[in-house]
């Protein structure tokens, strides 16, 4: 919702559309969001309607979420519009990529997991990072980001505004993300799964699995995309400090 009230507010949406978009969030997160969360509960004791409900629901996320490449589509093109010089070009960007993880790991990783059949063999095994990586920080975290662009573009000098900084934050933490879930998170995932379907989730959790070489290698499998990550995260720390230090004491 406040994505909406500042593209509209910047002219890079129509407040009917920026409307629109709101009251169908709403819809959203009221309806398929809130209910939805009840397939966290399968293993609670709660009563099958109720976790047949969270399934349906959350599983009903992944068919909006799909609208969004619309809007992906739409921002791409304020972007180019804009030029090389426009001022909100990698805020922006930074709310497309919320988009395309709120789609894949919001909605298509979160959707595998969420049918009660899956969730059986499921559930607390490392296919659940894979969606809980690509959601929380790839929607939360990046809407946070893009949300703290917004605003610091008002308080700072264009002078002290680096685009190319801002470039390589964006490539590295989308890039660190993709990578460790196709490197690490979906191969431990799945390989985990495989043996919980074949013997059951207690073998799946078990020291011999969870322990093993393979799960061990696909763990190393992650520090270089960890450290490409990392690298994107302190590089927007570096492009705020230089942006403060250059607007409110160097003066530029």
């Amino acid at each position: 919702m406040i994505m909406a009230f500042l593209l509209s507010y910047i002219g890079a949406v129509s407040k009917k559309f920026a409307l629109i978009t709101v009251h169908f969030t709403v819809f959203l997160y009221l309806g398929s969001g809130v209910i939805g969360t009840f397939h966290h509960l399968y293993w609670t004791g709660s009563p099958i309607p109720i976790i047949a409900l969270g399934a349906v629901f959350s599983a009903l996320e992944v068919v909006p979420l799909t609208l969004l490449g619309f809007e992906i589509v739409h921002n791409l093109k304020v972007n180019r519009e804009g030029g090389v010089d426009y001022a909100y070009k990698w805020p922006v960007y930074f709310f497309i990529s919320v988009a395309f993880w709120n789609l894949v790991g919001a909605g298509v990783f979160g959707f595998l997991i969420n049918p009660p059949i899956v969730l059986y063999y499921a559930q607390g095994i490392n296919t659940t990072p894979i969606h809980s990586h690509t959601a929380l920080f790839g929607v939360y975290g990046l809407l946070a980001i893009s949300l703290m662009l917004f605003s610091v573009r008002h308080i700072v000098t264009r002078a002290s505004w680096s685009d190319q900084m801002l470039k390589w934050s964006f490539w590295c933490l989308n890039g660190g993300l993709a990578s460790m879930a196709v490197f690490s998170l979906i191969p431990s995932g799945f390989y985990q799964l495989w043996y919980a379907i074949k013997y059951g989730m207690w073998y799946a959790r078990s020291p011999e699995i969870t322990s093993g070489p393979v799960i061990r290698a696909l763990s190393w499998a992650r520090l270089v995309p960890d450290v490409i990550f990392a690298s994107g995260a302190i590089l927007l720390l570096l492009f705020l400090v230089r942006a403060i230090y250059l607007s409110f004491y160097k003066k530029v």
